[in-house]
């Protein structure tokens, strides 16, 4: 770790101390920050694992009508009766803040375009097996408007919270020790410079005290030649 150059004033200790708790305090909020953070991350997570494995049986079951489907029609004609779609979605983005994190959150709206019961065919010519198809994957539709919901909330989250880690180990491995050993330096500093000032007055008060004992000793000295 680099030590940061200061100067040992008293100015600069003041100024050191008031930034070392200010990245004490930024440390402790960024710390509560990332923990909550890692709370909301944990919880989108388990609800986009349970929506994946629901989805995933969900849609084993589409996949598995629309096979069955595609070997009972021709070609063409499951074609044709895909081409126009039944149902309509309506599809509104709005952002919600977690914890300083702007995540999006889908509103699904189906607007019924056929009277078939999703479907935008009629059912004379077609596979019940399409029919089942369709109406699973409709049903399902909102589900995984949800999922990318969450997985997108998710990876959000999962970026902020890097950001989040990396500034709380810069405060406590770096700009914290450092501003210690700062605070360190300059209190050393002062304090020889106020035992070494200390020194001196002593031993500037030592040699007055000498000098007025050896001017006293003159003038007893003189007093006693001019008696004699």
């Amino acid at each position: 770790m680099a030590e940061i150059k200061v100067n040992p004033t008293r100015m600069e200790l003041k100024k050191l101390k008031s930034r070392l708790i200010t990245a004490r305090r930024g440390h402790k909020l960024l710390k509560d920050k990332r923990d909550e953070l890692m709370r909301q991350f944990l919880d989108t997570v388990r609800q986009a694992k349970a929506l994946r494995e629901t989805l995933s049986i969900q849609l084993g079951g589409v996949y598995s009508s629309f096979s069955t489907a595609a070997a009972q029609m021709e070609p063409r004609m499951m074609t044709e009766a895909l081409m126009l779609p039944g149902i309509q979605g309506k599809l509104t983005v709005k952002q919600k803040n977690i914890m300083s994190v702007n995540v999006p959150v889908f509103q699904y709206e189906a607007i019924q375009a056929s009277d078939a019961g999703g479907a935008g065919y009629g059912y004379a010519f077609t596979s019940a097996a399409l029919d089942d198809a369709v109406k699973q994957i409709c049903q399902t539709s909102p589900q995984l408007i949800r999922l990318a919901q969450l997985e997108k909330t998710a990876t959000l989250l999962c970026d902020e919270i890097e950001k989040t880690r990396r500034r709380v180990n810069a405060l406590e491995h770096i700009m914290i020790p450092q501003y210690e050993a700062g605070v360190r330096t300059i209190s050393m500093k002062l304090d020889e410079n106020e035992r070494g000032a200390q020194t001196r007055l002593m031993k500037v008060k030592d040699m007055m005290i000498r000098a007025q004992i050896e001017a006293r000793r003159a003038v007893t000295e003189e007093d006693k030649g001019s008696l004699v």
